[in-house]
Order: C-alpha cells, then sequence, then structure tokens
C-alpha cells in the first residue's frame, strides 16, 4: 500500500489514536432523558444540541425485539439518532431492554398491543399530543405497522419501515449471535478484519464504522435472538403476513387496515431482506394513503446506519419526515420537552 504524503499523516494520526486510547470510534451514546418506564419498556427522549429547539411531529424509532436499541445510535457521525436530533426534530426511542418472553405469541401481543401502544402515547404526550412519526429497522418496522393496524386511533403519523421484510419465503432467516468463531468464519475476525485495517489506515470513518460495528456485535449475544426468530415465524407462519394479516390475540390483524402514509425501504445487499421480500409491502399496504419505495444500497444494518446510508437512507427520510411537518405543521414547543 502506497500513501500520498497526507494518507501518511492521516495513517499516523489514526495509529496514534489507537495506541494512546485503543479506538478510533467515537462510541458515546447521544444524551437523552427517560420520559416513561415501566417493565420491558422504556423511552427516551434525545436531548437537543444547546440553543436548538425541535419542532415538528415527534420521531420514535423502533428497535427489533433481538437487537440492541443502539442500533440508531452507532457511533457518533454515523448515528441516524444523531442526524435526526441535529435536524431540529423531537426525537425519541424505544428502549425495550433484554426482556425475555418465552411465548412468541405472547411476545407478538405484548410488542402490538401493549409496548408499541404505550411508547406512542407517552411520546404524543410529551410532544404536545402531536401525532408521532414512527421509524422502524427490520422487526421493528413490521410490528410498527401491525400496532398501526391493530389500532387506528393511535396517535401514528406516519411509519418508515426500514429493511422490513414482509414476504418471508424471500428472507433469509435470521441467524443466532454467535458467542463461538468457527473455522473458516474465524477468518474474518483473525485474517479480513486486520487486512481490511491495514489497508484502510488512513481512513478514520472507515476504522471507525470497523470498530462501530464490532462492538454492536458484542452487544447483541445479551439480546433474546431465539425469541425474535420465533416471533417472526409467528408472524410469517403459512404466509400471513404475505396475505397481509397476522393472528394476534385471538383475531387477525390486516396490514390493509394501515390508514397512514407509509416509506418502505430496502436494501440490495440485505441478505435476510432483500428487495423482493420488502416490496409486497406497497400492495399489501391498500388502507394507506400514500405508499412511497425506495430501493438503496447495503447489507442489513448497512441500509440504517452504514457509511452510504448517510447519502441514502438518511436523505429519503429526511424528506419523508419533512413532508410530515407539512402535513401536520409545527407547533409550539412545550417547555418540558426542553428541560
Amino acid at each position: 500500500m502506497i500513501l500520498s504524503p497526507r494518507g501518511l499523516r492521516d495513517a499516523t494520526s489514526n495509529v496514534l489514536r489507537l495506541a494512546l486510547s485503543g479506538q478510533v470510534a467515537d462510541l458515546r451514546p447521544m444524551p437523552a432523558e427517560t420520559i416513561d418506564d415501566t417493565p420491558g419498556r422504556a423511552v427516551r427522549r434525545y436531548r437537543p444540541p444547546e440553543g436548538l429547539v425541535p419542532a415538528g411531529p415527534p420521531v420514535l424509532f423502533v428497535p427489533p425485539p433481538d437487537a440492541p436499541a443502539r442500533c440508531y445510535d452507532l457511533r457518533r457521525g454515523c448515528s441516524l439518532a444523531e442526524h435526526v436530533v441535529r435536524a431540529g426534530r423531537r426525537s425519541y426511542l424505544l428502549d425495550h431492554g433484554t426482556a425475555r418472553c418465552d411465548d412468541a405469541d405472547l411476545g407478538v401481543q405484548r410488542w402490538v398491543g401493549d409496548v408499541l401502544p404505550g411508547a406512542i402515547r407517552a411520546v404524543s404526550r410529551d410532544a404536545g399530543g402531536q401525532p408521532v412519526q414512527l421509524v422502524g429497522w427490520c422487526l421493528g418496522g413490521i410490528l410498527a405497522l401491525l400496532a398501526a393496524a391493530a389500532d387506528p386511533g393511535l396517535p401514528i403519523a406516519s411509519v418508515a419501515a426500514i429493511a422490513a421484510p414482509v414476504d418471508a419465503g424471500a428472507a433469509r432467516r435470521p441467524a443466532a449471535p454467535a458467542r463461538r468463531v468457527p473455522w473458516p468464519a474465524g477468518m474474518d475476525e483473525y485474517v479480513l478484519r486486520p487486512y481490511r485495517m491495514l489497508t484502510h489506515l488512513d481512513n478514520a470513518d472507515f476504522l471507525a464504522q470497523l470498530e462501530a460495528m464490532d462492538h454492536f456485535r458484542t452487544m447483541m449475544i445479551a439480546h433474546p435472538g431465539q425469541l425474535a426468530r420465533r416471533i417472526y415465524r409467528s408472524l410469517s407462519g403459512g404466509g400471513a403476513l404475505l396475505r397481509g394479516g397476522a393472528l394476534i390475540g385471538g383475531r387477525t390483524v390486516d396490514l390493509g387496515r394501515v390508514g397512514v402514509p407509509v416509506l418502505a425501504v430496502a436494501g440490495r445487499g440485505d441478505a435476510f431482506a432483500p428487495v423482493r421480500a420488502v416490496r409486497p409491502l406497497v400492495g399489501l399496504l391498500r388502507g394507506a394513503p400514500q405508499v412511497r419505495f425506495e430501493v438503496v444500497s447495503g447489507g442489513h444494518l448497512d441500509v440504517l446506519t452504514g457509511r452510504e446510508a448517510r447519502a441514502t437512507t438518511w436523505r429519503h427520510l429526511d424528506r419523508w419526515l419533512d413532508e410530515g411537518i407539512v402535513r401536520h405543521g409545527i407547533r409550539a414547543q412545550r417547555a418540558a420537552a426542553v428541560r
């Protein structure tokens, strides 16, 4: 690898940072206050930078049950939460912790009937009664849509479903978090990863993303992946989701009853939620006043918070949330929301 003088300076700076602090990435979470805390559900309001008064319909990030809520706040500089907060939007996070439930059907019923409705109402109250713009990744996007369908009276302004595979036949089953590293999969950790670091020593952003992904994979081990797979099978068994409905709490919840605008985003390189697994949402959401479908580059997590997502998914989401302001207007900020 031959570096230019500038590249050599950058590489030297990055090596010094690694030697002194052990990392390049800024992994500090965005500051937030808890506005609602019940067993298995906490809602946190992100704190805006000093001098910035957020406005417009609030945004609630909905993580999937099998992933840490930090998926929206991977690292500074490549954090969707940071991006949305700094754009001046009221921003909130549903943090489900690592709560477990042995019964997949009860897990679905709890999320659609309790966790999400409670979080949505808490955010709406905190934002002066405004309807909430939901942003859900993977299974979080599907559950957000099902909550909207199950209770049309919820104060929901819109749903953005990112990498949400509704067609189980076209989606790859999610894998359990690995506790041991088998061969040849271990090649990535012990051979390919060091090689990528050496060939990108002059690129701090690349190194930071690599560190952030490692940190996120470590956090994944603590989350109930087995339950999430059972929840997904429960929802999609027999092609139920693809037919538009899912049996939840003894009744069929039909995605055709979603009555709010929906943005669906799929990744070309997403093996778990390929484009063909997400696209059917366009036809299933027949009751939504608007359904926008966008295809971007990237794998499953990259679509949400990869380096390229800043110029693809985030731009689509910015436009979508801006349109939400046009639809619902800007209300005066409550004093409680800026404490």
